[in-house]
């Protein structure tokens, strides 16, 4: 039988902000104890929190009911507009058909060989024996990449810039706007109020920029923006208007850097953080590689490299909290709930908890064994979130991931600066990563010759391996 609770400590006007500020993980670690589904304060608002796979799947999986909303789809609706994340459940279902041919399967390997063009200039200007600010360049890597997959071309150098000082701005705003949705706190001149509207106005500026110059050029080039453009609705025709493609660009370009870099430079802290897992993990690359960068051909057989992956995403998933609303009078855990309640769950939440993940904190890419999780509640991992309204972008982001991590890899081995911190960045922001991290790379060369194409030894695909498969079902 499902059980509801109350979280403790909250405080008048403030309600659980203190905590969700100050020490959000470890907070939301120990309400499960308190039931499955956990009654919050944020400000004088009551909000609940679903605290097992169950409730959390019942809620993911009934969107007319649960639908986007709640402080973090407000705030985020006033960020990037009426597009994919925050759209609510019919106007969702009207964008998702229009957008989704943009993500098929058929379209993976020409965003990959671009991916790779992106990746290889990257590596290209790493030196044996320098240290890189690698959460930096990843983020930078993945900007560029969705530059070149949305737009056809790179973004400048002067944009680029822009656009990685407003990032962080905007995604901390965001988080604060979401545990203390108090307007008039954030209409106060303050300095950090003026640095997010400054950082929300510059982006909105550049899509806007990028949406027009496609306009003047009148070229199908395609690319994501241009198919956006010439997308109709199956159902009745229409297409998007300017507004409605800008919502989706501002949308992908948002979702598409912040949280696919933190995961990278997340993956890479910890093949440095384990050894025995990093060797693993060249051995295949040397394998299925012999030497040469990979090709999307190489996913399906890099198998291990997608595990390592797979677990950076259980233990510090990038979107860790996530909101919604109901739409009308309703029952979840057995608590009744009225229209219009906020609720939450996390990723994070249930990725650590012990009785789902014997030694959670422990990383361990096997755990993704076929076979090794046959006792996993539905529900248990949610990286990309469930439902109608899963991430569209998880197999780009998977593959754009796998082919870094195998890429560098193959030619660089990277090493932790003593004193460089290890832990979970904690900081109150909207998405999990590992904060500023100094990397010295050194150069590895692979024990197996170079080939001219797949390796003939190679292992073959694995079944928990997605590249090869039309619908991703993890989770």
């Amino acid at each position: 039988m499902k059980r509801s609770g109350i979280a403790p400590g909250a405080l008048p006007l403030l309600g659980h902000a203190l905590p969700l500020w100050r020490r959000p993980l470890e907070f939301l670690s120990e309400l499960p104890d308190h039931g499955d589904l956990v009654e919050l304060r944020l400000g004088p608002k009551r909000a609940y929190i679903a605290c097992d796979p169950e409730t959390t799947r019942q809620m993911l999986l009934q969107p007319r009911i649960f639908d986007k909303g709640g402080p973090l789809f407000e705030t985020a609706r006033r960020l990037v507009g009426n597009g994919l994340v925050a759209s609510l459940w019919e106007e969702h279902r009207r964008q998702r058909r229009m957008v989704q041919p943009s993500f098929h399967q058929a379209r993976m390997p020409k965003y990959a060989e671009l991916m790779l063009k992106e990746i290889d200039q990257e590596l290209a200007s790493w030196a044996p024996g320098h240290t890189v600010d690698i959460l930096q360049a990843m983020h930078d890597l993945t900007l560029r990449i969705a530059a070149r997959t949305m737009f056809s071309s790179l973004i400048s150098d002067e944009t680029a810039t822009k656009v990685q000082e407003f990032m962080p701005v905007i995604l901390r705003g965001v988080y604060v706007r979401t545990v203390a949705p108090v307007d008039w706190l954030h209409k106060l001149p303050t300095a950090a109020n003026r640095r997010y509207d400054y950082a929300s106005a510059g982006m909105k500026h550049v899509i806007t920029q990028m949406i027009n110059d496609h306009h003047r050029s009148g070229t199908d080039r395609g690319d994501l923006l241009s198919m956006l453009m010439s997308a109709r609705d199956g159902e009745d025709g229409d297409r998007l208007s300017d507004e409605e493609i800008h919502n989706q660009v501002m949308t992908l370009i948002v979702g598409g850097t912040e949280t696919t870099g933190n995961a990278t430079a997340s993956a890479l802290q910890m093949l440095a953080l384990n050894p025995d897992v990093e060797r693993r993990m060249h051995t295949e690359v040397d394998e299925v590689l012999g030497g040469r960068q990979p090709s999307f051909e190489d996913l399906p057989r890099l198998d291990y490299c997608y595990r390592v992956l797979y677990e950076t995403l259980r233990l510090r998933p990038p979107v860790w909290l996530v909101t919604r609303t109901t739409t009308r009078d309703t029952e979840l855990a057995g608590r009744q709930l009225r229209s219009g309640t906020t609720l939450f769950y996390s990723p994070y939440l249930l990725h650590l908890n012990p009785d789902l993940f014997p030694e959670p904190e422990r990383f361990d890419p096997d755990r993704w064994l076929p076979g090794r999780n046959v006792d996993l509640p539905p529900g248990a991992m949610l990286p990309f979130g469930l439902g109608s309204r899963k991430c569209i972008g998880d197999k780009f982001g998977l593959a754009e991931i796998t082919l870094t991590l195998a890429a560098i890899a193959s030619r660089w081995q990277l090493r932790i600066v003593p004193g460089e911190p290890t832990k979970t960045r904690t900081a109150p922001e909207m998405t999990l990563g590992t904060g500023p991290l100094t990397m010295v790379v050194e150069r590895r060369v692979s024990t197996r010759p170079t080939t001219g194409g797949p390796s003939e030894s190679a292992p073959p695909p694995s079944r928990g391996c997605p590249y090869s498969r039309t619908d991703e079902s993890q989770g």
